[in-house]
């Protein structure tokens, strides 16, 4: 049915995933500008569906669409809403509606300002005699107005949710493209109202079913019902002098006001509202959980199941936060620690306890301690095997660094930067990087860390994601941010000519920072619970995250490293591992980074490392596994002197992924004189766990990685896995129980930037400080922690759920096998057990008869089928880390007949 009237009407019927039933429309007294008229709107109301099953809401979900949609867009919540009232869970009423000159609202041919259509939006949910709570839901457009309302009407308001809006547009920065050019005059009632251009490019934005596009162009079939959309893009207040403009600032400097619980979900792939529009919004809304779905866009709402994440968000901060704590359930008990309690004996409460089941102790000093202790020494602090002077690298001092530190933190203050502004760093490990890293840390700059392992694609979405105030780069990493458009003001590493700091748009050096900062005075040192730094994960599980440690986590951190592996000012560092590059002036101790690109550990050869060493006199290596492959695979290189230099470490550590015992063995002799230890560890927390290659080779036996004990007063228990491979055991220190790795330790992360759902996901059912790592692993008799895989990579049989690691382990033993990926295909619990190997094939494909045998004969697993491939996909940071995810898809495509190709 092609509706072309103006007047209000009902939806067509069969538009998918639409009831019918639950459309109505209401006639509502227009106010303002629309006052002593009676206009009729459409809404979708879940209310008369609630009753007829005699069940009361808790509250009312107000949601507002915007400009070109309809309440269409909220289907999902609408019907998501009535299901979980249904079946017994929190009952939200639900009222969708289409805003008047939209969707099938009434046209009334009157130009609706913002600042009228939130007045006509309170006018209808006075109609509706919706008392409250209320909860807002925004998109678009939407977003203004529903939280118009909310600013205006706090003494109702429950919480606010907004998806891919903006609320503030600053004075003299241009629109986004995609709206200049809908706003350009010649353009706008062509491509708005007189053809269906801007319709077309909104909905093209997101991969929508064909019936879905359809049911969404359904209201606006003729020029007279498109209106309303050129309407709301001539209403862009684009600058002051628009008439839109005062309300628009009203609301947004309500939200300031606001301290109700807020949920901001954001698709990045947004053409119309960018990062910073979210940025601005978190900074008005500084409570406000926030979650960024990765490779979602504008229309955020048709491209993943966000109702179940708003209402899990409502019963998590409004419905379960409404009840009193002596009500709850006394559940933030450490796992394993079941005796303890939340409640003393008199009823009153006591502190939540921590990791050890004891009040936290707060963690002390400052990352810089160590810096401001040996500030006039003139001993050596970091050597840069990359530059050279004389023909030695470079040394900088104790007090060269102290001095440069003092400086650029001092040089950053008077340039803008203030505590909390974010700080990209893209600069190569070295002198140049401790000095702005130390400065940044000292002024309460929150510094940013993404590296070029991440890849051109997730770095730049990593580095836009975090929207820096400031990027601080050498040529490479400012081009980049010039080429794709990154944000944030650009100083160099290096003083750049003229023409090639305009190129760049460069503002100012760090040499010119330092000497702007020199005698100036340092602004008070950030507290202890404020965050310091977004480190990113190596994006070998998924898109990388952003990990925030705050200043006491990174304290707590150096102070871990340095009482476990006995860390003094004489110790010496030599690290090609890229997050402990810069730990050398927080331990007090000198270091050197090998040349070598930092981002590509297989760059590392022998000779550098030996290099470093003798130039450090360094006792303690640190390196990537990757890395390590590469330095004993050159040690042919290695002169006499090398192999000197060499002997004098004390310590070597390789952690990021696992290391192989036949590896590690061959770094041994190496440096003969070390003790070899592989840290088990993360972005999330550094240090977990760790196990020297003695401990190892007397652990022999299980299945699995021994990475060793706890380190320090960390804890690890283990969340047993369900036959979906889902991690729902209670967590327990059990030894012989294979799941999920449970950790807690003063250096773990506070948490994760802008991804609230992972946060979620990653306390699940734990306490304060407890994290779920996505490893899975058991403890053995003495407490040591077996590392068997990730969680997503568990193999669900039908016979139960496999792990990977001891398959790949097996498959491993057999000659021709370089590298082996044990992968799951078919249905969740019913699949079954391919083996993937590298075994000099230049063709994927099945493998020979004979080496399949040899296979499976190496194996108590059953396996479907042993396939070949001239090399495993891995990540690229560590080039050692599997993507068994994309193997297994490879896998099943292979098995069903496709032709084979590289996975």
């Amino acid at each position: 049915m092609k509706v072309t009237a103006p007047g209000a009407t009902l939806p067509p019927v069969g538009l998918p995933g639409l009831d019918p039933a639950l459309s109505r429309l209401v006639a509502v007294d227009g106010v303002a500008a629309d006052a002593r008229t009676t206009r009729t709107w459409h809404v979708l109301d879940t209310g008369d569906a609630l009753a007829e099953h005699g069940i009361v809401p808790v509250g009312t979900i107000v949601a507002v669409h915007g400009n070109p949609t309809w309440s269409y867009l909220w289907r999902a919540l609408v019907s998501t809403s009535l299901q979980r009232a249904e079946a017994g869970r929190t009952a939200w009423r639900v009222v969708a509606v289409d805003q008047l000159e939209m969707g099938f609202s009434e046209r009334s041919g009157l130009r609706r300002t913002l600042a009228q259509r939130i007045a006509d939006l309170g006018a209808l949910i006075d109609e509706l005699g919706i008392p409250g709570p209320v909860v807002t839901i925004g998109h678009d457009w939407g977003g203004p107005v529903s939280l118009g309302w909310a600013v205006e009407n706090r003494d109702r308001l429950a919480a606010v949710v907004a998806l891919n809006t903006a609320v503030h547009h600053p004075d003299g920065a241009p629109l986004p493209f995609a709206l200049r050019v809908a706003t350009a005059r010649g353009l706008l009632a062509a491509g708005t109202t007189g053809t269906t251009a801007f319709l077309d490019t909104t909905l093209a934005l997101a991969d929508l079913d064909p019936a879905v596009r359809s049911a969404f162009r359904a209201p606006y079939a003729t020029v007279a019902r498109r209106r309303g959309i050129g309407g709301f893009v001539a209403d862009i207040p684009a600058t002051s002098a628009d008439e839109s403009t005062p309300a628009l600032r009203r609301m947004s400097a309500g939200l300031r006001r606001l301290d109700v619980p807020a949920l901001l979900l954001r698709g990045p792939k947004d053409p119309v509202f960018g990062e910073g529009h979210l940025d601005d919004l978190t900074d008005r809304l500084p409570h406000a959980d926030v979650h960024r779905f990765e490779g979602a866009g504008h229309l955020m709402a048709e491209e993943r199941p966000y109702a179940d994440v708003v209402l899990d968000w409502l019963d998590e901060k409004v419905v379960d936060a409404a009840i009193p704590r002596t009500t709850q359930d006394s559940g933030a008990v450490p796992p394993g620690d079941a005796g303890s309690t939340l409640t003393a004996g008199d009823g009153s409460v006591e502190p939540a306890p921590t990791a050890s089941g004891a009040p936290a102790e707060a963690v002390t000093g400052s990352l810089w301690d160590a810096l401001d202790a040996r500030r006039d020494d003139d001993d050596t602090a970091v050597i840069d095997m990359s530059t050279s002077r004389d023909g030695e690298p470079l040394r900088v001092s104790w007090r060269q660094l102290a001095t440069r530190v003092d400086e650029i933190a001092a040089g950053l203050d008077a340039f803008g930067v203030r505590a909390g502004d974010r700080v990209s760093l893209l600069v190569q490990p070295g002198p140049t990087l401790t000095a702005a890293l130390y400065a940044c840390l000292r002024i309460g700059a929150v510094v940013v860390v993404a590296d070029r392992g991440l890849g051109i694609r997730g770095l730049s979405r990593a580095v836009r994601g975090t929207v820096p105030d400031v990027v601080i780069g050498e040529v490479a990493g400012l081009a980049a941010a010039r080429a794709l458009g990154w944000p944030g003001r650009r100083i160099s590493a290096a003083s750049l000519p003229a023409a090639g700091s305009r190129a760049l748009g460069v503002e100012a050096s760090l040499s010119d920072l330092a000497r702007a900062g020199r005698g100036r005075a340092l602004p008070a040192s950030p507290a202890p619970d404020a965050d310091a730094a977004v480190l990113f994960t190596s994006g070998s599980t998924g898109p990388a995250k952003g990990v925030v440690y705050t200043h006491a986590q990174l304290t707590a951190l150096r102070d871990t490293l340095a009482a476990h592996f006995g860390v003094t000012a004489d110790t010496g560092l030599v690290t090609g591992f890229a997050p402990f590059a810069l730990l050398g002036p927080a331990l007090g101790t000198r270091s050197a980074t090998p040349a070598m690109d930092v981002s590509a550990p297989r760059t590392l050869t022998a000779a550098a490392v030996a290099a470093a060493v003798r130039a450090s006199d360094a006792r303690m290596v640190f390196l990537s596994p990757a890395a390590v492959a590469n330095v004993v695979a050159t040690a042919s290189d290695l002169g006499g002197e090398d192999r000197a230099a060499l002997e004098g470490v004390e310590t070597f550590l390789s952690t990021g992924a696992p290391v192989g015992i036949d590896l590690l063995r061959r770094a041994q002799r190496l440096m003969p004189n070390a003790v070899a230890h592989t840290p088990y560890g993360m972005t999330e927390c550094l240090l977990v766990a760790d196990v020297t290659l003695p401990e190892i080779e007397q652990a022999a036996g299980d299945r699995g990685v021994c990475v060793g004990r706890p380190l320090g007063t960390g804890q690890v228990r283990i969340s047993a896995i369900d036959a979906d491979g889902r991690a729902t055991g209670e967590p327990t220190t059990d030894a012989g129980m294979t799941g999920e790795i449970v950790i807690s330790a003063p250096h773990l992360k506070r948490g994760y930037f802008r991804l609230y759902l992972t946060d979620r996901e990653a306390r699940r059912g734990l306490p304060d400080r407890w994290h779920r790592t996505g490893d899975v692993g058991h403890l053995d008799a003495e407490g040591r922690l077996w590392v068997e895989g990730r969680l997503p990579h568990v193999i669900t049989t039908a016979e139960g759920p496999v792990t990977p690691v001891g398959i790949e382990q097996d498959a491993e033993t057999v000659d021709a096998v370089a590298r082996a990926a044990a992968v799951g295909v078919g249905p969740v619990g019913r699949q079954v057990v391919v083996a993937v190997v590298e075994a000099g094939a230049r063709r994927p494909g099945l493998a020979s008869p004979a080496l399949t045998d040899a296979v499976r004969a190496a194996t108590p697993q059953r396996l479907a089928a042993v396939l070949v491939v001239p090399t495993l996909p891995t990540d690229i940071r560590h080039n050692s880390k599997i993507d068994r995810t994309r193997v297994a898809a490879w896998a099943e495509r292979l098995l069903a007949g496709e032709k084979p190709t590289a996975p």
